[in-house]
């Protein structure tokens, strides 16, 4: 199984930009084949990007035009996203590190997805 590591932005200083959002080790799916078992999906300055384990970018989007949500299929930890009209499956089930990363799962996703459309 793969580890996802999740973080949220922190007090910086000013000029300097972290991601709002950030999980690793996430398996990406494009039906019907994965695309990775360990990519990375991060929003950042208002865009979705979805990376393979060696960093290349599979897609990237506006976050304003992403849909994303939990089909009544899918399974606790999967997402389903739509990134230029692609569909992907996100899986984010791995282990949790601290208090922080437990909310960083699916939940955490959508959560930041929301808060980053509305900026």
């Amino acid at each position: 199984m793969a580890e996802r590591e999740a973080s949220w932005p922190e007090a910086t200083e000013p000029g300097t930009a972290k991601p709002e959002f950030t999980a690793t080790g996430v398996r990406i799916e494009r039906w019907p084949r994965s695309l990775t078992r360990a990519g990375e999906v991060r929003i950042e300055d208002g865009r979705l990007s979805l990376l393979t384990s060696y960093g290349s970018e599979i897609d990237s989007a506006p976050v304003t035009s992403v849909r994303a949500g939990r089909p009544w299929f899918a399974k606790p930890d999967e997402t389903v996203a739509t990134v230029n009209g692609t569909r992907y499956r996100l899986t984010m089930d791995g282990p949790a590190r601290g208090p922080r990363d437990r909310a960083s799962g699916r939940g955490g996703f959508l959560e930041a997805l929301k808060r980053a459309a509305r900026r």
